[in-house]
Protein backbone atom coordinates (compact mmCIF):
# COMPACT_ATOMS: atom_id res chain seq x y z
CA UNK A 1 0.00 0.00 0.00
CA UNK A 2 1.46 3.30 -1.03
CA UNK A 3 2.20 5.90 1.91
CA UNK A 4 -0.38 8.89 1.94
CA UNK A 5 1.43 11.92 0.68
CA UNK A 6 0.12 15.17 1.98
CA UNK A 7 0.69 18.52 0.68
CA UNK A 8 0.34 21.88 1.77
CA UNK A 9 -0.93 24.50 -0.71
CA UNK A 10 -0.24 27.82 0.57
CA UNK A 11 -1.60 29.93 -2.05
CA UNK A 12 -1.46 33.81 -1.67
CA UNK A 13 -0.54 33.73 2.18
CA UNK A 14 2.27 34.05 4.77
CA UNK A 15 4.79 36.46 6.46
CA UNK A 16 7.96 35.72 7.76
CA UNK A 17 7.00 35.86 11.49
CA UNK A 18 3.89 33.26 11.10
CA UNK A 19 5.75 31.21 8.43
CA UNK A 20 8.50 30.33 11.18
CA UNK A 21 6.52 29.36 14.22
CA UNK A 22 4.61 27.34 11.63
CA UNK A 23 7.03 25.68 9.74
CA UNK A 24 8.83 25.22 12.67
CA UNK A 25 5.34 23.67 14.41
CA UNK A 26 4.87 21.59 11.50
CA UNK A 27 8.32 20.11 11.24
CA UNK A 28 8.28 18.76 14.63
CA UNK A 29 5.01 17.14 14.02
CA UNK A 30 5.45 15.58 11.37
CA UNK A 31 8.47 14.29 12.51
CA UNK A 32 6.88 12.10 15.34
CA UNK A 33 4.73 10.37 12.25
CA UNK A 34 6.52 7.19 10.31
CA UNK A 35 3.56 6.36 8.25
CA UNK A 36 3.12 9.71 5.78
CA UNK A 37 5.37 11.96 3.38
CA UNK A 38 4.47 15.58 3.58
CA UNK A 39 5.46 18.54 1.45
CA UNK A 40 4.75 22.28 1.26
CA UNK A 41 4.55 24.82 -1.36
CA UNK A 42 5.04 28.27 -0.61
CA UNK A 43 4.94 31.60 -2.41
CA UNK A 44 8.22 32.12 -4.11
CA UNK A 45 9.36 34.70 -1.79
CA UNK A 46 9.54 32.77 1.28
CA UNK A 47 11.27 29.51 -0.46
CA UNK A 48 14.81 31.14 1.01
CA UNK A 49 12.89 30.61 4.98
CA UNK A 50 11.04 27.60 4.10
CA UNK A 51 14.90 25.40 2.62
CA UNK A 52 16.22 27.12 5.93
CA UNK A 53 13.95 26.20 8.27
CA UNK A 54 12.95 22.69 6.77
CA UNK A 55 16.03 21.17 5.07
CA UNK A 56 17.16 18.78 7.90
CA UNK A 57 13.41 17.77 8.20
CA UNK A 58 11.22 15.41 6.28
CA UNK A 59 9.29 17.50 4.85
CA UNK A 60 9.88 18.54 1.28
CA UNK A 61 8.87 22.02 -0.52
CA UNK A 62 7.90 23.35 -3.76
CA UNK A 63 6.03 26.11 -5.57
CA UNK A 64 2.81 26.76 -6.65
CA UNK A 65 3.85 28.05 -10.51
CA UNK A 66 6.08 27.93 -12.96
CA UNK A 67 7.07 30.11 -16.30
CA UNK A 68 7.28 27.34 -18.86
CA UNK A 69 10.49 29.18 -20.29
CA UNK A 70 13.97 28.60 -18.11
CA UNK A 71 14.80 31.85 -18.54
CA UNK A 72 14.78 35.28 -20.85
CA UNK A 73 12.96 38.78 -21.08
CA UNK A 74 9.66 37.54 -19.08
CA UNK A 75 9.02 40.43 -16.51
CA UNK A 76 8.14 39.27 -13.43
CA UNK A 77 8.33 35.60 -13.89
CA UNK A 78 9.85 32.94 -11.87
CA UNK A 79 11.94 29.90 -14.10
CA UNK A 80 12.69 26.26 -12.86
CA UNK A 81 16.27 26.87 -12.13
CA UNK A 82 15.63 29.57 -9.68
CA UNK A 83 13.17 27.29 -7.62
CA UNK A 84 16.69 24.64 -8.16
CA UNK A 85 18.42 26.65 -6.63
CA UNK A 86 16.29 26.99 -3.49
CA UNK A 87 16.02 23.07 -3.03
CA UNK A 88 12.52 22.69 -4.61
CA UNK A 89 11.38 19.20 -4.96
CA UNK A 90 7.77 19.61 -6.25
CA UNK A 91 5.94 22.50 -8.70
CA UNK A 92 2.11 22.82 -8.94
CA UNK A 93 1.49 23.25 -12.67
CA UNK A 94 -2.37 23.70 -13.44
CA UNK A 95 -4.20 24.68 -10.56
CA UNK A 96 -7.79 26.08 -10.85
CA UNK A 97 -6.99 29.09 -9.88
CA UNK A 98 -4.38 29.91 -12.68
CA UNK A 99 -6.71 28.17 -14.89
CA UNK A 100 -9.53 30.47 -14.64
CA UNK A 101 -8.29 33.64 -12.92
CA UNK A 102 -4.76 33.73 -15.77
CA UNK A 103 -6.26 32.21 -18.66
CA UNK A 104 -4.11 28.97 -18.64
CA UNK A 105 -4.81 26.42 -20.96
CA UNK A 106 -4.42 23.22 -20.81
CA UNK A 107 -1.24 23.33 -23.51
CA UNK A 108 0.28 26.00 -21.44
CA UNK A 109 0.47 24.04 -18.45
CA UNK A 110 1.47 21.07 -20.57
CA UNK A 111 4.55 23.35 -21.53
CA UNK A 112 5.11 24.32 -17.38
CA UNK A 113 4.75 20.46 -16.43
CA UNK A 114 7.35 19.69 -19.29
CA UNK A 115 9.77 22.63 -17.87
CA UNK A 116 9.56 20.98 -14.15
CA UNK A 117 10.96 17.33 -15.59
CA UNK A 118 13.36 18.89 -17.37
CA UNK A 119 14.83 19.76 -14.68
CA UNK A 120 14.36 16.95 -12.49
CA UNK A 121 11.67 18.37 -10.31
CA UNK A 122 8.17 17.09 -9.90
CA UNK A 123 5.46 18.58 -11.13
CA UNK A 124 2.17 18.17 -9.44
CA UNK A 125 -0.29 18.09 -12.28
CA UNK A 126 -3.99 19.68 -10.93
CA UNK A 127 -6.82 18.60 -12.74
CA UNK A 128 -11.09 18.82 -12.37
CA UNK A 129 -13.92 19.65 -13.45
CA UNK A 130 -16.16 23.15 -12.76
CA UNK A 131 -19.68 22.81 -11.01
CA UNK A 132 -21.49 23.39 -14.48
CA UNK A 133 -19.45 20.46 -16.02
CA UNK A 134 -20.20 18.05 -13.28
CA UNK A 135 -23.36 18.97 -13.63
CA UNK A 136 -23.63 18.64 -17.50
CA UNK A 137 -21.59 15.22 -17.01
CA UNK A 138 -18.81 15.76 -18.54
CA UNK A 139 -16.00 15.49 -15.72
CA UNK A 140 -14.34 12.70 -17.15
CA UNK A 141 -14.19 14.15 -20.68
CA UNK A 142 -12.75 17.49 -18.84
CA UNK A 143 -10.25 15.37 -17.02
CA UNK A 144 -9.19 13.50 -20.03
CA UNK A 145 -8.33 16.43 -21.96
CA UNK A 146 -6.54 18.00 -19.07
CA UNK A 147 -4.21 14.79 -19.17
CA UNK A 148 -4.33 14.76 -23.09
CA UNK A 149 -1.84 17.54 -23.53
CA UNK A 150 0.52 16.38 -21.28
CA UNK A 151 0.79 12.89 -22.47
CA UNK A 152 0.67 14.67 -25.91
CA UNK A 153 4.01 16.48 -25.39
CA UNK A 154 6.02 14.17 -22.79
CA UNK A 155 4.26 10.84 -23.03
CA UNK A 156 2.70 8.14 -20.69
CA UNK A 157 6.03 7.37 -19.36
CA UNK A 158 6.00 11.36 -17.78
CA UNK A 159 3.77 10.00 -15.08
CA UNK A 160 6.13 8.05 -13.68
CA UNK A 161 7.66 11.20 -12.06
CA UNK A 162 4.59 13.43 -11.28
CA UNK A 163 2.14 13.57 -9.09
CA UNK A 164 -1.47 14.12 -10.21
CA UNK A 165 -4.06 16.28 -7.98
CA UNK A 166 -7.66 16.22 -8.49
CA UNK A 167 -9.62 18.91 -7.16
CA UNK A 168 -12.70 19.32 -8.58
CA UNK A 169 -13.11 23.43 -9.21
CA UNK A 170 -16.48 23.74 -7.29
CA UNK A 171 -14.66 22.35 -4.01
CA UNK A 172 -11.83 24.94 -4.08
CA UNK A 173 -12.37 27.36 -1.30
CA UNK A 174 -15.86 27.14 -0.80
CA UNK A 175 -16.09 24.56 2.36
CA UNK A 176 -17.86 22.04 -0.12
CA UNK A 177 -15.83 18.95 -0.57
CA UNK A 178 -16.69 16.40 -2.79
CA UNK A 179 -18.17 13.31 -0.98
CA UNK A 180 -15.92 10.30 -0.76
CA UNK A 181 -17.40 8.48 -3.17
CA UNK A 182 -17.69 11.01 -5.62
CA UNK A 183 -13.78 11.68 -5.21
CA UNK A 184 -13.12 7.87 -5.64
CA UNK A 185 -15.20 7.84 -8.90
CA UNK A 186 -12.73 10.08 -10.45
CA UNK A 187 -9.43 9.22 -8.83
CA UNK A 188 -10.65 5.51 -10.00
CA UNK A 189 -11.10 6.91 -13.84
CA UNK A 190 -7.78 8.41 -13.78
CA UNK A 191 -5.87 5.92 -12.46
CA UNK A 192 -7.58 3.41 -15.32
CA UNK A 193 -6.62 6.06 -17.85
CA UNK A 194 -3.22 6.27 -17.09
CA UNK A 195 -2.90 2.36 -16.68
CA UNK A 196 -4.51 2.13 -19.82
CA UNK A 197 -1.23 2.91 -21.68
CA UNK A 198 0.84 1.39 -18.43
CA UNK A 199 -1.13 -0.92 -16.10
CA UNK A 200 2.13 -1.19 -13.80
CA UNK A 201 3.15 2.86 -12.96
CA UNK A 202 -0.51 2.88 -13.49
CA UNK A 203 -0.74 1.68 -10.59
CA UNK A 204 1.85 3.18 -8.57
CA UNK A 205 0.55 6.55 -9.58
CA UNK A 206 0.22 9.20 -6.83
CA UNK A 207 -2.85 10.62 -7.01
CA UNK A 208 -4.13 13.26 -4.72
CA UNK A 209 -7.62 14.95 -3.74
CA UNK A 210 -7.92 19.02 -3.27
CA UNK A 211 -10.95 20.79 -2.18
CA UNK A 212 -11.53 21.90 1.26
CA UNK A 213 -9.94 19.06 3.15
CA UNK A 214 -9.84 19.35 6.63
CA UNK A 215 -8.91 17.64 9.85
CA UNK A 216 -12.53 16.20 10.16
CA UNK A 217 -13.09 15.02 6.35
CA UNK A 218 -9.50 13.86 5.46
CA UNK A 219 -9.10 10.23 7.55
CA UNK A 220 -12.83 9.66 5.31
CA UNK A 221 -11.32 10.54 2.00
CA UNK A 222 -7.87 8.75 2.49
CA UNK A 223 -9.50 5.24 3.19
CA UNK A 224 -10.42 5.39 -0.85
CA UNK A 225 -8.65 3.22 -2.43
CA UNK A 226 -7.62 5.08 -5.32
CA UNK A 227 -7.40 8.39 -3.14
CA UNK A 228 -3.10 8.82 -2.07
CA UNK A 229 -3.30 11.85 -0.56
CA UNK A 230 -4.05 15.39 -0.62
CA UNK A 231 -3.51 18.68 -2.09
CA UNK A 232 -4.38 21.08 1.28
CA UNK A 233 -5.58 24.61 0.77
CA UNK A 234 -6.35 26.96 3.74
CA UNK A 235 -5.89 23.82 6.46
CA UNK A 236 -1.95 23.82 5.85
CA UNK A 237 -1.72 27.21 7.39
CA UNK A 238 -2.68 26.15 10.40
CA UNK A 239 -0.12 24.18 11.92
CA UNK A 240 -2.50 21.77 14.29
CA UNK A 241 -4.95 21.35 11.60
CA UNK A 242 -2.02 20.59 8.58
CA UNK A 243 -0.64 17.72 11.31
CA UNK A 244 -4.68 16.44 12.32
CA UNK A 245 -4.94 15.54 8.58
CA UNK A 246 -0.92 14.24 8.45
CA UNK A 247 -2.32 12.08 10.80
CA UNK A 248 -4.82 11.04 9.45
CA UNK A 249 -2.84 9.97 6.57
CA UNK A 250 -1.25 7.12 8.85
CA UNK A 251 -4.75 5.63 9.43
Amino acid sequence: MQRKFIVGNWKMNGALTKNEALLKEVANGVAQMSGVDCAVCVPFPYLAQTQSLLHDTPIKWGAQNVHQANKGAYTGEVGVSMLRDFGCDYVIVGHSERRSLYGESSQLVAEKFAAVQKAELSPILCVGETLEQREAGTTEAVVTEQLAEVIKLRGIQSFRTAVIAYEPVWAIGTGKTASPEQAQEVHAFIRKRIAGFDEEFGQALCILYGGSVNASNAAELFAMPDINGGLIGGASLVAEDFLAICNAGQK
